[in-house]
């Protein structure tokens, strides 16, 4: 069985550095929005369980209701979310783990299944900046640990290193991209590409809002 985990906060913690262009209730609107269109991306390939992690009973019910896999998060932050994730992976002899972060609204099926089909027992995509790490492919789930927070990318390199296991790395602007700051709205705006997050950065006018602020 292959596996596409997506860790996400609690609705009320998420996108807090969001918090000069939006409300509590608008950030958790977003987080959902672009949860989906992530989960619109896994939930199409054939072959991979959708998986994904939270404390958030929203989240978790969403989750449910499109028919992928929930799990209740023991114990945040993040890095002990993606332990349990591991935990759970190691019972059900899962045989390929991809931890893929839903603040990624640009990926698509199409760059998703050619990160997938990458070989290699660590496969990484960084983020833009390549401090973060958006996408991590572990060939088994214990090949290394997953190493998410401040400058992960560098430290699943050297984990991999470590290990001895070579690294491939996949380097697409879908996967790079993650919503974080105010300015990536912008970039969402102007990407326009259809989906959840587009239509709820519209409603809400959240360029005219950013641009005032600029």
């Amino acid at each position: 069985m292959r596996v596409i985990a997506l860790p996400v906060k609690s609705l009320g913690d998420a996108k807090s550095r969001l918090d000069p262009v939006l409300e509590p209730i608008e950030r958790a609107s977003l987080t959902l929005a672009m949860l989906e269109d992530v989960m619109d991306a896994t939930q199409a390939l054939p072959g991979w369980e959708t998986w994904v992690i939270s404390p958030d009973e929203g989240v978790l019910e969403l989750v449910m209701q499109r028919g992928a896999h929930a799990i209740a998060e023991d114990k945040p932050p993040l890095g002990n979310a993606i332990r349990q994730v591991d935990e759970e992976a190691a019972a059900r002899q899962i045989e390929t783990l991809a931890v893929l972060l839903p603040d990624t609204p640009l990926v698509t099926a199409d760059a998703l299944t050619r990160a997938l089909h990458t070989l290699g027992p660590v496969v990484l995509a960084p983020s833009a900046d390549e401090g973060g790490t958006n996408l991590l492919i572990r060939r088994p789930p214990t090949s290394i640990g997953a190493r998410f927070g401040t400058d992960s990318y560098r430290r699943h390199l050297e984990a991999a290193a470590e290990a001895g296991l070579p690294t491939s790395i996949v380097h697409r602007e879908e996967l790079a991209f993650d919503l974080d700051l105010p300015g990536d709205i912008l970039t969402v705006l102007e990407a326009r590409r259809p989906g959840r997050t587009l239509a709820v950065c519209r409603e809400l006018d959240l360029g005219s809002r950013i641009a005032t602020r600029t």
